[in-house]
Parts: C-alpha cells; sequence; structure tokens
C-alpha cells in the first residue's frame, strides 16, 4: 500500500512540480492551496503518512495549520520555507515541525526528507512500545544530573522535583549527552543520531532545538551548566554528574 503524503502549498506551479515527482517516487499524494482547504482534508479522516507544509499561506498560516494537525496527530511535519523566522517559529515555539527544507530545494533532497521523516516516524512508533513494556516490566533506567533526573524508560525529565515538557527531540538530545558524559559532538554527529538522517549543513535544526531544551533545563540559559559549547567543535555535558 503506497504512503500518503499531504502537499500543502498555495503555489500551484511548486505543487505540481513536488506532487509529481512524489507519485512517480511511489506515494499517493493530496494537494490543498490554502490553509482552510488543508484543514478541511486533514480533519476528513484520512490517514497520512507524512505532511508537507508551506508557512506562507492564504486564508490561515503554516503555524496555525500546524497546531491544528499537532492538536489530532503525531504524523511527521516537513516544513517547506524561504523564511529561516518563519522556520526557527515553526520549530522553536513548541508547534511540534519535525524537519524542514528551505527554498528552492532539489527534488532529490525532498524525496530524502521525506523517506527520512516517514522512517523516523516508524522508529519512533516502535520506540514507544518498548517504552509501554519497559514501563511494564517495572525497570528502571535513570540518569541523575545536578537537579535533574532524566527517565530513560518513561521519557520524563525533573527538575528540582518539578516535570519539564520536552520535545521528543529535546529528550533525545538531553539523552545524547548525559549518557555519554565527556564526550563532544559536532553539530553533525547530533543531527545523524537524533535526527537519523544524513547532515545537510543547515545549523538552524540544531541551534532552535538546543535553545530551546537550555531554556527549559538552565538555570541562566546564557550561561548553560548542563550542555556546554566548545566553539567551533561542538557540545558536550558539563560537570552536572551526581
Amino acid at each position: 500500500m503506497p504512503q500518503r503524503v499531504l502537499l500543502i502549498e498555495d503555489d500551484e506551479a511548486i505543487s505540481e512540480m513536488v506532487r509529481s515527482y512524489l507519485v512517480k517516487e511511489g506515494y499517493e499524494v493530496e494537494t490543498a492551496f490554502d490553509g482552510e482547504a488543508a484543514e478541511k482534508l486533514f480533519h476528513r479522516g484520512a490517514a497520512y503518512d507524512l505532511v508537507l507544509l508551506d508557512l506562507m499561506l492564504p486564508k490561515r498560516s503554516g503555524t496555525d495549520v500546524l497546531q491544528t494537525i499537532r492538536s489530532a496527530s503525531l504524523v511527521p511535519v516537513l516544513i517547506m520555507s524561504a523564511k529561516d523566522s518563519d522556520v526557527d517559529k515553526a520549530l522553536g515555539l513548541g508547534f511540534g515541525a519535525d524537519d524542514y527544507i528551505t527554498k528552492p530545494f532539489s527534488m532529490i533532497e525532498l524525496a530524502a526528507r521525506v523517506k527520512a521523516a516517514i522512517r523516523r516516524a516508524g522508529y519512533a512508533s516502535a520506540g514507544s512500545k518498548e517504552q509501554e513494556a519497559a514501563s511494564a516490566r517495572g525497570g528502571a533506567n535513570v540518569i541523575s544530573l545536578r537537579g535533574l533526573t532524566v527517565d530513560l524508560d518513561n521519557f520524563s525529565v525533573l527538575k528540582n522535583g518539578e516535570e519539564v515538557k520536552l520535545t521528543a527531540k529535546e529528550f533525545h538530545i538531553l539523552r545524547l549527552f548525559a549518557g555519554s558524559p565527556g564526550r563532544v559532538y559536532t553539530k553533525a554527529q547530533i543531527y545523524s543520531i537524533v535526527w537519523e538522517d544524513e547532515y545537510y549543513g543547515d545549523e538552524n535544526v540544531i541551534n532552535v532545538h538546543m535553545r530551546r531544551l537550555r531554556e527549559k533545563i538552565e538555570d541562566d540559559p546564557s550561561k548553560p551548566e548542563f550542555i556546554k559549547t566548545l566553539w567551533g567543535i561542538g557540545y558536550k555535558l558539563g560537570d552536572v554528574l551526581e
């Protein structure tokens, strides 16, 4: 059964180009040209494997559509945008986009991003089942940092006893560093491990997620203690292990 993609793009020429290429790649593609039409299609009940979303839409903005989708579904959402500020907002304010690609883009790169996003969603689903099994066994796999408790089995974080609400990507980044104290990770390594995809050299995704994670776990995000920056190299866990 072909995987289903909802393509939301107001430029009909771009929409047709993307739709035609993805159909040739074996996907089933439905299109919408404005935010209202996109929400109607999504609420119609069809099960999509991925949403391709332009942020600059008429009638309802792309960020509004993204929030509507996220209120009802965890389907992977890949942003298509020419404006970094909008991408930053969509990724960084908890709206829940999974990845983005900057216009203009090649069809080969777009197809690779689509395939990777759908694959990652499958891994996440499998991970949820493993998490449920671990909880049923009563297993505990906890890392204690200074003031932070990272529960790897239940995908939860406590700061001074209070729950910290992290997105899936933020949690995986924290888990990566907490699980390997002393190791330095480059941005390419972080992207490869957390996003399970090839790093294309665009730092915005990493920067946004790192900033949002620090805002949630650090007492002073401008002077981070948990995840230290090694300028020109990457990041590492600070001296916070208990």
